[in-house]
């Protein structure tokens, strides 16, 4: 698996999809202040992903689905339950939200996917760890995707 490291805006990467970390959907999307990924995809993407994502109903932690991109230039946007009912990221969340995102686009027939540092915003995991947690799994996977993983993202 190609994985290339870039500091910038997650919403600006040249990939077919990207990630977004979210909560395990038991929320409803609407009652929570947009921040931090998801707040900057809401923004830019409108509300549309977010509608599809809460008839979905839970996902598991660690699980991913998909939704469209709204106003975004992707094919789709992969939303993973990085953090717990507590809000917060483990080891095995971060590690099941990056195989089950990657095995999700390769079903959708991805060829690149941008992925932002799950679990070190609202999931308040320390995001050097988070990091190398992520690229140690990428390494273990067999996967024709390119995935960008982005250091900071600047929503606008």
């Amino acid at each position: 698996m190609k994985v290339r490291i870039t500091e910038g805006d997650l919403l600006d990467q040249p990939t077919d999809a990207i990630v977004n970390t979210w909560n395990r959907n038991i929320i409803p999307w609407w009652l929570l202040l947009p921040q931090g990924v998801s707040g900057a995809i809401k923004k830019r993407a409108g509300y549309r992903p977010f509608r599809e994502l809460g008839r979905l109903g839970p996902i598991p932690l660690g699980g991913a689905v998909h939704t469209s991109a709204g106003r975004l230039p992707y094919k789709a946007i992969i939303h993973v339950a990085g953090i717990n009912l507590f809000w917060r990221a483990s080891r095995k969340s971060i590690q099941d939200s990056v195989r089950n995102a990657v095995a999700l686009a390769e079903e959708l027939g991805l060829r690149s996917l941008a992925f932002p540092i799950i679990g070190a915003g609202s999931g308040g995991f320390d995001s050097q760890e988070a990091e190398r947690i992520m690229l140690d799994t990428f390494a273990r996977l067999t996967s024709g995707i390119e995935v960008v993983l982005v250091r900071f993202w600047r929503g606008r």
